[in-house]
């Protein structure tokens, strides 16, 4: 009875087996060193593709030859073995995106760093993405508001726009891009800053700096450090777009900052050369253009039957002497929609942001200005242009005509107001006020050394006091003749007080 039921038992289990068989892609590793790895027995592997190693190590497929294939190493490649069994993971390299990620400090491949435990993902978004078309995108029409006055009067950023931010090495280009993040407080705007090949020590100031501005909570940090595998620090911008896709796809809208791409297209160089593809002009290969291109190509602003939202990318680049000839940065400024230089002569005058506004532009231009900001500001440009020829001419000539004269002053007023402290933001309807008196000649009068001290007081007196007229830039991004003559009779009121005291 008893073996009876055993036997049926196994009876049973027989005929409820199936064999099920599982196919792993097995290859072997041929040499290993300085972060990548050369591969055999993969032959139909993805560029791009993860593979992992037996110790629990990632790499990324990036070179597909006839024999072997190269793959960069994302983590710790000392304990990675000449012979070691590569599994390929039939996966593109992904990285995990959710709503938890905003407050965070991510690596390369968006594993939290920050000590403050793990991120729960609910999705994967993979690093390399084709970027939406010309169908599913809008115009550039709605201003990035910096806060930076010569950047909202006189360059303007628009959501969806790629405007370079350019420079010698300690020129103010992190500031620029991190007073643009303070700003976007209560703007409805997601900010992710890319930090590539930073010192750490740099990187944990620029935190702090944003969490007292109250900036974290709607930002993310990437960050590839200086001590980190080069693999990271090429890997690491491409993470920051799918965070910056995955809430664009949301309908949000987010910006970008790419600090900087001179050392990813120095990194991407590195990895190359190991990898022993052909080095072309200045030893980078005939792909670092397309390096540069695919991943900015991926910043726009959608149209509403694709979701809405939009990308605003800042990419940063470092000059040597000013050069923007050079290979990476004329790259660079061919693929994006204008750039902001700031020039070291410029910086050590004092003039701070050092922006040359002779040689920046922005391809949009009044287009991402509100209606108000295009109509004090509009010849700005043209007026700073004018002051700079005629101060150079002054100087050789001391008999100079009275138009020539004013010109020179107000020239000297407009330079003036367009200093700004690092981290000191400034809102769009004090802007308009400021520029509003000084293009209208109400601040020719004031001494050089009090311009500062004026256009602060008239910022906080007009704002008490022009109630109609900053409810109508607040609702209608304009005024009409009674907000006008408001501001008229308010900025009159406080001139009459200033010169007392």
């Amino acid at each position: 009875m008893n073996s009876n039921h055993i036997v049926e038992n196994l009876k049973r289990e027989i005929e409820n087996f199936t064999a099920q068989v599982k196919v792993e892609k097995v290859g072997k590793v041929l040499e290993v060193f300085d972060g990548i790895a050369k591969v055999s027995g993969l032959s139909d592997i993805k560029s791009s593709e993860m593979v992992t190693f037996p110790g629990g190590e990632t790499g990324v497929v990036l070179n597909l030859e006839e024999d072997a294939i190269g793959v960069i190493i994302l983590d710790d490649f000392s304990k990675i073995k000449e012979g070691d069994t590569v599994l390929s993971t039939g996966k593109i390299l992904e990285v995990p995106v959710s709503d938890n990620i905003l407050g965070r400090v991510v690596n390369a491949i968006g594993k939290p760093i920050d000590g403050k435990g793990a991120i729960k993902a609910d999705k994967m978004y993979p690093i390399e993405k084709v970027a939406p078309g010309v169908v599913s995108r809008l115009s550039v029409s709605e201003p990035v508001a910096t806060g930076i006055k010569v950047i909202d009067a006189i360059i303007p950023v628009g959501r969806g726009q790629r405007e370079l931010i350019i420079g010698d090495r300690q020129t103010g280009k992190t500031a620029l891009a991190i007073d643009a993040i303070l700003n976007q407080k209560g703007q409805n705007m997601i900010c992710v800053y890319v930090s590539i090949g930073q010192k750490d020590s740099k990187l944990r100031k620029l935190q702090a700096r944003l969490e007292e501005g109250g900036a974290m909570a709607y930002s993310v940090i990437v960050s590839a450090g200086a001590s980190e595998a080069v693999a990271l620090s090429y890997i690491a911008p491409y993470t920051g777009v799918s965070i910056a896709e995955y809430f664009m796809d949301q309908g949000k809208d987010v910006l970008i900052i790419y600090d900087d791409l001179s050392k990813h297209a120095v990194a991407y160089r590195e990895i190359s050369l190991l990898l022993r593809r052909p080095p072309g002009r200045e030893a980078y290969p005939g792909d670092v253009f397309y390096l540069h291109s695919r991943l900015l190509e991926r910043a726009c602003r959608r149209n509403e039957k694709y979701g809405g939202g939009s990308i605003t990318a800042f990419p940063i680049i470092e000059t040597q002497a000013g050069d923007i000839s050079a290979y990476i940065p004329t790259n660079v400024i061919s693929i994006t929609d204008g750039q902001i230089f700031l020039e070291t002569d410029l910086f050590y005058k004092g003039i701070r942001p050092a922006v040359n506004v002779g040689s920046s532009v922005s391809r949009v231009g009044s287009t991402a200005q509100i209606k108000a900001m295009k109509k004090v500001a509009g010849t700005l440009k043209l007026d700073l242009a004018q002051y700079r020829e005629l101060e150079a001419f002054s100087q050789f000539g001391s008999d100079l005509d009275d138009a020539t004269k004013r010109q020179l002053e107000r020239g000297k007023r407009s330079v003036e107001v367009l200093k700004q402290l690092q981290y000191a933001p400034v809102k769009t309807a004090h802007q308009v006020v400021t520029m509003y008196a000084l293009t209208k000649g109400l601040m020719d009068d004031v001494a050089i050394d009090k311009i500062k001290e004026f256009e602060q007081g008239l910022s906080e007196y007009t704002e008490r006091n022009a109630k109609v007229f900053y409810k109508q830039i607040a609702e209608k991004k304009m005024w009409d003749d009674k907000g006008e003559e408001e501001l008229k009779k308010v900025i009159g009121e406080f001139k009459a007080n200033f010169t007392k005291s």
